[in-house]
C-alpha cells in the first residue's frame, strides 16, 4: 500500500471511522482511493456503488479481500448513480460521498457522447438531490450531520492552455463531450452549494497514471501493445503536453480535500511532471527494452487539446504535497503491467477488440513510422 501524500487524518478528523460512499469505486482512481483508505486501518467503512461498465472492474478491488479487517469494512453494490432508487438508500447511510463515477475516455466520448451525459450530468444531479435530502434530515435532527459530497473533475474542463497555468477561477472551456460533461456536472454541484447550501467540494486532477488503469489510455495501451510487439498508435506529432499525476497522489489529494477543503471550493490537483506524449512513450519503451520502431504516427483525434497545466497553489496552501516522482512512478507502473498480465489480458477481451478496431484500424492503415 502506498501511503497517501499530505497530512495523515488525525483523531480530530470528523471522518475517521465513519462511513464513506464511493461511487465509481471499481474504476481506476476510485479503486485506488478505496484500497488506500481501507489500508489505513482507522475504522473507516466504505460502500462502493459502481455500474460496472467497461471502466469498472471488480478485479480492481480484489486486494481488499486478502485482508480480513479491510474486507469487514467494505461493501460492494452494483448500481447506477443516475437511478435514484440505487443512490438514495446508500446516501442515507453515508457520512460523505466521493463521486468518481464517469465514463472516462475522450475517444469514447467522441464515439458515444450520450453515456457521458447520463453519468456526468444526470448522475451528479441524482447524487446532489440525495445529499440535499439528507441535509434536510440533519436539520430536522433525524441524523447526526449532513453528508459532504466531493465531485471528482478534471483539468480538461479548462480546455487547451497555450501558456501559463490554469487557476480555479479561470473560465471553463471544455473541447470534448467528456470534458463538457465533467464541466456541467461540477457547475451543477457548485449551484447546489450556492442555492441550497449543500456541502460540496470539487477537485480537478491532471492526467493520471498507475496500476489498474484501463488499457485504452495512453500509458497502459502503449505498454501492453509493446509487450505484445504491436504498433503504438501515437496521435499527430505526439507533442501534446500533459501534466502527469500518479494515481496514489491523485487519490490522496482527493481524500485530503474531502477532509480539509472549504465547502463550495474547487481545488486543482497538479502532477508537476509536464511532458509531451512522445517523451512519455520514449521513457516507457526504454523501461521495457522495446524499440521506437513500434511507434506509428496516426491521424489525430478531433479537437485534441494541445496542452494542460494546473496551478496547484490553493491545494498546496492547505498543506498537501505530492509524493511520487514521475520517473519512479512510471517505472513502477510499467513493471506492474509486466507483472500482472492476467489482469490486463482479461480487460483486453470481449468487446475490446471491436472498440480497438473502430478506433485505430483505419488510422493504423494510414500510419507512418513514428
Amino acid at each position: 500500500m502506498t501511503r497517501f501524500a499530505g497530512e495523515s487524518p488525525g483523531a480530530t478528523d470528523p471522518l475517521v471511522g465513519r462511513h464513506l460512499l464511493v461511487t465509481g469505486g471499481a474504476g481506476f482512481i476510485g479503486s485506488a482511493y478505496v484500497r488506500n483508505v481501507l489500508a489505513r486501518h482507522d475504522g473507516t467503512r466504505i460502500t462502493v456503488l459502481d455500474k460496472l461498465t467497461y471502466a469498472g472492474n471488480r478485479a480492481n478491488l480484489a486486494p481488499i479481500g486478502a485482508n480480513v479487517d479491510e474486507a469487514a469494512r467494505f461493501r460492494f453494490v452494483e448500481g447506477d448513480i443516475a437511478e435514484p432508487g440505487d443512490v438514495e438508500p446508500l446516501v442515507a447511510e453515508a457520512d460523505a460521498v466521493i463521486n468518481f463515477a464517469a465514463e472516462s475516455h475522450v475517444d469514447r466520448s467522441i464515439l458515444d457522447p450520450e453515456a457521458f451525459l447520463r453519468t456526468g450530468v444526470i448522475g451528479v444531479h441524482v447524487l446532489l438531490e440525495a445529499v440535499r435530502r439528507e441535509a434536510s434530515r440533519a436539520e430536522a435532527g433525524d441524523r447526526e450531520r449532513a453528508p459532504r459530497l466531493l465531485q471528482v473533475s478534471t483539468d480538461e474542463v479548462y480546455g487547451s492552455v497555450a501558456e501559463g497555468y490554469s487557476k480555479e477561477a479561470d473560465a471553463l472551456a471544455p473541447r470534448s463531450p467528456y470534458a463538457a460533461a465533467k464541466a456541467a456536472g461540477e457547475l451543477l454541484a457548485r449551484s447546489y452549494a450556492v442555492t441550497h447550501g449543500t456541502d460540496v467540494v470539487i477537485t480537478r486532477g491532471s492526467n493520471t497514471y498507475g496500476p489498474y488503469q484501463h488499457p485504452e489510455k495512453l500509458i497502459p495501451l502503449f505498454v501492453t501493445n509493446a509487450i505484445d510487439g504491436q504498433p503504438l498508435p501515437l496521435y499527430g506529432d505526439g507533442l501534446q503536453e500533459r501534466d502527469w499525476l500518479h494515481v496514489d497522489d491523485h487519490a490522496g489529494a482527493i481524500d485530503f480535500v474531502l477532509r480539509h477543503g472549504a465547502a463550495g471550493e474547487v481545488y486543482n490537483v497538479p502532477g508537476d511532471a509536464q511532458l509531451p506524449n512522445r517523451e512519455v512513450v520514449r521513457r516507457l519503451l526504454d523501461r521495457l527494452g522495446k524499440p521506437w520502431s513500434l511507434v506509428r504516427t496516426v491521424a489525430d483525434r478531433p479537437g485534441h487539446d494541445r496542452r494542460y497545466a494546473l496551478d496547484g497553489s490553493r491545494l498546496a496552501g492547505l498543506g498537501w504535497r505530492r509524493g511520487v516522482a514521475f520517473d519512479s512512478g512510471l517505472d513502477a507502473t510499467v513493471d506492474w503491467y509486466r507483472d500482472n498480465e492476467s489482469w490486463w489480458r482479461a480487460v483486453r477481451s470481449g468487446d475490446w477488440h471491436a472498440w480497438y478496431e473502430r478506433q485505430y484500424a483505419e488510422r493504423l492503415a494510414g500510419s507512418v513510422e513514428g
